[in-house]
């Protein structure tokens, strides 16, 4: 009863402070001590609000201090070079994909070396060359570094000798000290040649191996270490001036462009993961303090009329709203900013553990990420109330009167015309999805997302006859009777109950729809692709060695990467026998060394045909001009060459497992295992799987805690303003259980209603991807749900529907103390 005394009183005390503010020039300059107590008397109902946005701006704190802390280093092999020349920009990333730059030619190497080396101050300039190299101990290839260097590279780090004397000969080598090899010590290390025993002559504090001589690949930088004193900038000034347009020369954090392809492959990835998370939040955070504040104006139209009854005008009626959001925004903002902030290094590490960021990753608290977070909260909060406030400032003064809760016009003409819009830009994007390769994760998101805004503008013109056919089955009962006339008189209520449903169910099923049907589609093409019972796998080593695979026979593909003027292409040399779609051209005329078979869009792209004589430069910087012998459909890569010609210009290429039809003996010390096809697919699959499903489950789990927050915070609005519909019930001989039972079953349809919504919104996006991969891998596709896991979801939503519907019920429903 106290609680119900203090709402009345808290009107008339807004009254005459919008007489105040009125009377102070009409245009709300006391707007916001108004919102400010208002919201203050209303907190109970803003909490769910306060909660979403607060955890809003914490997770994108989080995320932003990530984010901003995942930016390329400079590598530590070149912390010792002052000034660092790197070929042009050539690389990149290419459908999730990325390629190293353009080497050098040998001769461009040469004069580059020799000019740059002549500037005063420089002390050396270092031409960087890199190749496979790997130890083996005790059987067992050391995992870690798998880099190895000519001994002039050592000097850019720098690491000096800890023990022992620079390498001499062509077998010795210097190793890090982190392997316990003392000098004078044989070890077996691996190239992509195979095995070979090595003395160890010295030792240092860094990774990788350094030789007197090897097959390196070209090169791509070249370190230019500073005498002591040297004026740098100067050092800086005289490259350019050497370099020209033939590279790029960098200083300072600027060398950071030099981070190897691997890592940037690695941040890629994280990236996509902080990226969903941003996105995901700020669509839901929208999405709830938009429906929030929009269910709230419906639940206050009686206070809202008698402010204008009193004198308010529409435009303070906006401000009024705008205010509440800032407040609440503010307030949010500061708690989630600190609790992003505690958060973020232990999230980082995270993503390092999960092989998201690389080992040299750490977070950094900055204070811009911070104050951009803190704005952002507050843009929410403020874009989350406009469409309220609008509506708000539509309200007539004669709702101060009204009593009935009867929805007169539910579907205004403005939800009509941007409901119908965004459902028809879902479905489009749905069928566009099916003729598309390359982004089909991508517009997937863009198609549920759309549909779920669409939908939900839509919802009071769809719900009615979805409450009509859910709640079919008990419409005989008096029980029954009151869910369903409740829900069709309340149609606001009902929808804006079953919208955060609809988000949770509808984002799950499509992420996790999304995640099976793709390792379904992966299963059917290794499964179409492997005709073998066998196959030679490298163990813990990145490839396999030609000792290994000329060990075990069969046919094989050796890796790498060519460019044709400055577009990387994938490439891979064969030997024998390949299996392709052959458009033009005979495959059989793949042979020597200096003729390729091309993939049909690559052929399109660069206008070869069969016959066409294209230059083509490799990894050791060497230029040959190839000629056309072929076009292929669905090609395994974008180029195809002959083994022997990728041997011979990329000396560090590793190859591919090889399928056998019969096990064969493996010779010791090659890092190659024989593992039976099956069993390599399964680890191959639980090892993706892994990786996927900890984004899922991040996605999924971020959807159903917000829309716990949201379902909470609306059916506790609710049932809160249904205290005297309630009672009256109970005065109407009901009995308690029966009231509580009619409250649960009104929860019960909201969720079903809001389940079988979502569900919609995610078969529409599914069907869109599995056409696109049925497309894409030439064979058909079937959609797969992972039933258990939306069940799961969809009994969380009910759980949290009933319980933040019965409990505050139940407490209304008990008689006051004396």
């Amino acid at each position: 009863m106290l609680k119900r005394a203090q709402e009345h009183v808290s009107a008339p005390r807004a009254a005459r402070q919008v007489q105040g503010a009125t009377g102070r020039g009409g245009r709300g300059g006391g707007s916001l001590a108004l919102a400010w107590d208002l919201a203050r008397g209303r907190w109970g109902s803003l909490a769910g609000t306060f909660l979403a946005l607060g955890l809003a701006v914490g997770i994108l704190s989080m995320t932003g201090l990530v984010f901003a802390s995942a930016q390329p280093q400079v590598p530590a092999r070149y912390a010792g070079a002052a000034v660092l020349v790197k070929t042009p920009s050539t690389g990149g990333e290419v459908n999730g994909l990325f390629y190293p730059d353009k080497p050098w030619s040998p001769e461009q190497v040469r004069s580059l070396t020799e000019r740059l080396g002549r500037i005063p101050g420089v002390a050396a300039a270092v031409s960087d060359r890199t190749f496979y190299a790997q130890a083996v101990i005790g059987g067992k290839p050391v995992t870690g570094a798998t880099q190895g260097y000519l001994w002039p590279s050592a000097a850019l780090a720098p690491y000096r000798l800890a023990a022992g004397k620079p390498p001499a000969g062509p077998d010795e080598v210097v190793v890090s000290r982190a392997l316990g090899l003392a000098p004078g010590r044989q070890v077996t290390v691996l190239t992509a040649d195979g095995p070979a025993s090595y003395s160890v002559s010295g030792t240092v504090a860094g990774p990788g191996y350094y030789f007197a001589q090897a097959r390196a690949s070209g090169v791509r930088v070249i370190g230019l270490a500073a005498e002591a004193g040297a004026d740098v900038a100067a050092i800086k000034r005289a490259a350019r001036a050497v370099v020209g347009a033939k590279g790029l020369v960098l200083s300072g954090e600027a060398r950071s462009a030099t981070e190897p392809v691997a890592d940037v492959q690695t941040r890629w990835f994280g990236y996509q993961i902080l990226s969903g998370m941003a996105i995901l939040v700020a669509f839901t955070a929208v999405f709830i303090v938009a429906s929030t504040f929009a269910f709230g104006v419906a639940q206050r139209r009686r206070e809202l009329g008698l402010l204008r009854t009193v004198g308010a005008t529409p435009r303070q009626m906006r401000a009024l709203m705008h205010g509440e959001a800032l407040v609440i925004g503010v307030a949010a903002a500061a708690v989630g900013v600190a609790v992003g902030t505690a958060c973020a290094p232990g999230f980082g590490q995270t993503l390092v553990d999960l092989g998201f960021q690389p080992r040299s990753f750490a977070v950094e608290i900055r204070l811009w990420p911070m104050l951009a977070c803190f704005a952002a909260g507050l843009a929410v909060a403020q874009l989350g109330v406009w469409a309220a406030s609008r509506r708000a400032a539509k309200v007539a003064p004669l709702e101060a009167l009204r009593e009935a809760v009867v929805d007169e016009r539910p579907m205004t003409a403005g939800r009509w015309v941007f409901g119908a819009l965004f459902t028809l830009v879902g479905v489009v994007l749905g069928v566009f999805i099916a003729g598309e390769s390359d982004s089909v994760i991508q517009y997937s998101f863009y198609a549920a997302g759309t549909l779920i805004v669409g939908l939900s503008l839509l919802a009071p013109a769809v719900i009615p006859p979805l409450v009509r056919a859910v709640s079919w089955p008990v419409r005989s009962g008096a029980i029954g009777m009151l869910v369903r006339q409740g829900a069709l008189t309340a149609v606001r209520r009902t929808a804006s109950t079953a919208a955060p449903v609809l988000v949770t169910v509808g984002f799950a099923v499509l992420v996790t729809g999304m995640v099976e049907t793709n390792v379904g589609a992966n299963g059917l093409r290794r499964a179409a692709a492997v005709q073998a019972q066998w196959v030679l796998a490298p163990q813990d080593t990145p490839g396999l060695t030609d000792a290994a695979v000329s060990a075990a026979g069969g046919s094989s593909t050796l890796p790498t990467t060519v460019y044709t003027g400055a577009r990387p292409f994938s490439a891979i040399g064969v030997a024998g026998r390949t299996k392709a779609d052959v458009i033009a051209g005979d495959l059989q005329d793949l042979r020597g060394g200096q003729t390729m078979a091309v993939a049909e869009w690559a052929a399109r792209e660069r206008g070869w045909r069969v016959g066409t004589a294209a230059p083509v430069a490799f990894e050791d910087g060497q230029s040959l001009r190839l000629t056309v012998v072929a076009v292929l459909n669905k090609a395994p890569a974008d180029i195809l060459l002959t083994r022997q010609t990728v041997r011979d210009h990329d000396p560090s290429a590793l190859t591919e497992p090889v399928y056998l039809p019969t096990p064969t003996a493996v010779p010791a010390d090659t890092g190659a295992v024989i593992e039976k096809v099956t069993d390599r697919i399964a680890g191959i699959k639980e090892h993706e799987d892994e990786l996927v499903w900890v984004f899922v489950l991040i996605l999924v789990g971020l959807s159903v805690g917000y829309s716990a927050i949201s379902i909470a915070n609306t059916l506790l609005m609710a049932t809160a303003n249904r205290t005297t519909d309630l009672r009256v019930l109970r005065l109407s001989c009901a009995t308690t259980g029966q009231v509580l039972r009619t409250v649960a079953l009104e929860s019960t349809l909201v969720v079903a209603i809001g389940a079988l919504l979502g569900i919609a919104v995610a078969v529409t996006a599914l069907v869109g991807i599995t056409t696109g991969l049925t497309n894409m891998i030439g064979m058909t596709v079937s959609m797969i749900l992972p039933w258990p896991i939306i069940g799961a979801v969809i009994g969380i939503c009910l759980l949290l529907a009933v319980a933040a519907s019965v409990i505050p019920a139940r407490t209304a429903l008990q008689p006051p103390r004396p």
